[in-house]
């Protein structure tokens, strides 16, 4: 296999090229030909610049279960992420990157269980993977012990340095032990993190990969709000608002996978399940099945369906909302290919919206807000369907053969009649209307808008214009978001959209003055 030998290129060793085919892997993206060989063959430190969606997590992960001594004793490589999703993301792909080492991957970060995490941190662990808050809480109890750490890594510093946890990288930094080696990760190159390389790394290698358009123009993407108990009803609206459906539909667990293929299977769909825990016998069968269109909805999770290559999707539906802005990418890149228009489709449950807004913003794409299809919709949809498939059999003289047949029934009955009854006969159940259930109309409130508090004012020599150049600027929001800025002598208030406020909060959660984040929600009157 081609593919294989450009791993091998590399310098990755056969263990870890047989993980890497069950995981569908087809060749080393642009930053994995940059970085791999130089973890396994320098000494360097690196500093890499790349997207989100370039697969940074096998860029590292790769080499770093190549290198790591198993005859030391104690945590030998220390991962750090701005998120508890991208946390457990980071060490699932490890674990299945890592074929039969035997290395052990650790996940910590806050709101999991303390006492979890203790127990885990006792045994015999080779890689942490966490966030920083959660990860110093450990250092500073003496749970966790970085001084004998061979590797640091650092994955989307821009966006941990963007939710204010600069103070606590340093402050880890000041655990680990002299010798090790650090590699940072980030899409962007701000002022702070090259101080912090500089302050930090030492003698470090800088690589960078140009950047592309990761969501092709071709790919319309949209998103549903959904209740999590009508997500399956709202997946077969969909599938029958488009006849020609031809898609991938993404579930996080196996569990999760067999249960929604099995639903759509005894709804009548031409559906099949597609996860790790199948033989490869049962992968090829069912890939060949979906290829072939005898099969044109496949269900999947996002290991399983790594190696499908297929062009002529018509549509990718997240029917569980990735946890990550990488994983989005990865999805939605299967449709929209080869010049042809594809839709990429997610649910949203109210209590996912804030981890919707930080995939848009870190993979730089808009999803569009939509409205379910009501069942008149789709009765009507079904019946336009209908009619434009009989005015083409008429057209194109594709009934000689029951003309004998068509006389002999309209002797006896009027015409409307027989015709009724033909399409009763042949369209009962797909017309009626008792086979969809009503789905719960849900909405998150984001056209209202937000008071926020801000621990700045007259007296650090702010205006209004100060204050509103000062959130825009660490946030990236749009200055013509902030109104209404009131400025004191110690503290300010400004109004927000809510979408724009639940970001700043998230960026301006580990920022504080005193015992205060600089930003928070205004307290009411």
């Amino acid at each position: 296999m081609q593919s294989m030998k450009e791993f091998e290129k590399l310098g990755v060793s056969k263990s870890i090229i047989e993980a890497l085919k069950k995981k569908g892997f087809e060749e080393p993206t642009d930053i994995q030909k940059l970085v791999i060989p130089k973890i396994l063959n320098g000494e360097n430190d690196i500093v890499a610049q790349a997207q989100t969606g370039t697969g940074k997590t096998a860029a590292f992960g790769i080499p770093v279960i190549e290198k790591i001594d198993r005859k030391n004793e104690g945590i030998s490589c220390l991962i750090l992420t701005p998120t508890r999703e991208l946390a457990n993301q980071v060490a699932e792909e490890i674990n299945s990157l890592k074929g039969r080492r035997r290395i052990t991957v650790v996940p910590v970060y806050g709101g999991q269980s303390m006492e979890l995490q203790l127990k885990r941190l006792s045994g015999n662990v080779d890689i942490v993977v966490g966030t920083p808050g959660r990860i110093l809480d450990h250092l500073k109890r003496g749970s966790l012990k970085i001084s004998g750490i061979e590797y640091f890594i650092l994955d989307e510093a821009d966006e941990m340095l963007n939710m204010g946890f600069i103070d606590d990288i340093k402050t880890i930094f000041r655990y680990t032990p002299e010798n090790r080696r650090v590699l940072l990760f980030s899409a962007t190159m701000p002022k702070e993190i090259l101080n912090l390389a500089k302050n930090f790394m030492k003698g470090y290698e800088v690589v960078k990969v140009e950047s592309k358009q990761l969501t092709t123009a071709l790919t319309e993407q949209i998103y549903f709000e959904v209740n999590e108990e009508d997500k399956f009803e709202a997946l077969c609206r969909i599938r029958d608002l488009y006849p020609e459906f031809y898609g991938l539909i993404f579930c996080r667990t196996k569990v999760d996978v067999d249960k929604v293929a099995n639903k759509l299977i005894d709804r009548g769909y031409n559906a099949e399940g597609l996860h790790g825990d199948l033989s490869q016998y049962q992968r090829e069968r069912i890939l060949h099945k979906f290829k072939t269109k005898r099969v044109n909805m496949l269900v999947a999770t996002d290991v399983a369906a790594r190696g499908i290559d297929i062009d002529n999707l018509t549509h990718v539906i997240n029917y569980s909302l990735p946890q990550n802005p990488e994983s989005y990418v990865h999805r939605i890149g299967r449709t929209g290919r080869a010049g042809k228009k594809g839709m990429a489709i997610t649910f949203v449950t109210p209590s996912e919206y804030k981890n919707l807004l930080y995939i848009m913003r870190i993979s730089n794409t808009k999803i569009k807000k939509e409205k379910l299809p009501g069942i008149d919709e789709l009765i009507q949809n079904k019946k336009e369907m209908i009619k434009q498939d009989i005015t083409s059999i008429i057209e194109n003289g594709e009934y000689k053969e029951f003309e004998f047949f068509a006389k002999e029934l309209l002797q006896n009955f009027a015409p409307e009649s027989v015709v009724a009854a033909m399409l009763k006969y042949r369209f009962s159940d797909d017309l009626d209307i008792q086979s969809y259930k009503e789905i719960e109309e849900v909405s998150v409130n984001r056209k209202g808008k937000t008071r926020l508090f801000v621990a700045k004012g007259r007296m650090d020599g702010m205006n209004e214009t100060d204050i509103k150049k000062f959130i825009a600027d660490k946030c990236k929001v749009d200055l013509k978001k902030i109104r209404d800025v009131k400025v004191f002598e110690k503290f300010s208030f400004i109004t927000v959209p809510f979408e724009e406020a639940e970001y700043i909060l998230s960026i301006f959660k580990k920022n504080r003055r005193g015992r205060k984040p600089l930003v928070e929600l205004a307290k009411a009157k």
